[in-house]
């Protein structure tokens, strides 16, 4: 089963997102911020970072550098409702999928199937 780490700051879309994810058969471990990310980084294996851009603390491009750092086959996929930073965002990590807000599950639910059947099929 594919992993995946997300860091949203917004309690309601975290759970949101965490329950479209794993009815779709993916393992969720949801985060309230970049900073509790990293430890579970540390210590656990993810295959995707989905992680909200704009939160406090740490924001979503530095946890995403950090992460690779720790783990270079680590995906990552951003959402965010900003479009100044989806630009930031795709300069900082052009290989990374920003999801812009509003964007419907079913939207973000295909957007990582299709992920991971890319790799999957050693399209990386």
């Amino acid at each position: 089963m594919m992993r995946i780490l997300l860091a949203e700051d917004d309690q309601v879309m975290r759970e949101y997102l965490t329950r479209a994810l794993e009815r779709s058969g993916y393992s969720v471990v949801a985060v309230d911020r970049g900073t509790a990310a990293i430890p579970l980084l540390e210590r656990e294996r993810f295959d995707l970072l989905l992680t909200d851009i704009v939160m406090p603390e740490m924001d979503g491009i530095e946890l995403a550098q950090k992460a690779g750092e720790m783990c270079a086959d680590l995906r990552v996929m951003f959402i965010t409702g900003f479009a100044a930073v989806t630009l930031k965002a795709g300069r900082a990590m052009p290989q990374a999928k920003v999801l812009s807000k509003p964007f419907h599950l079913r939207d973000l639910v295909m957007e990582v199937d299709r992920l991971f059947e890319r790799d999957q099929a050693g399209l990386n």
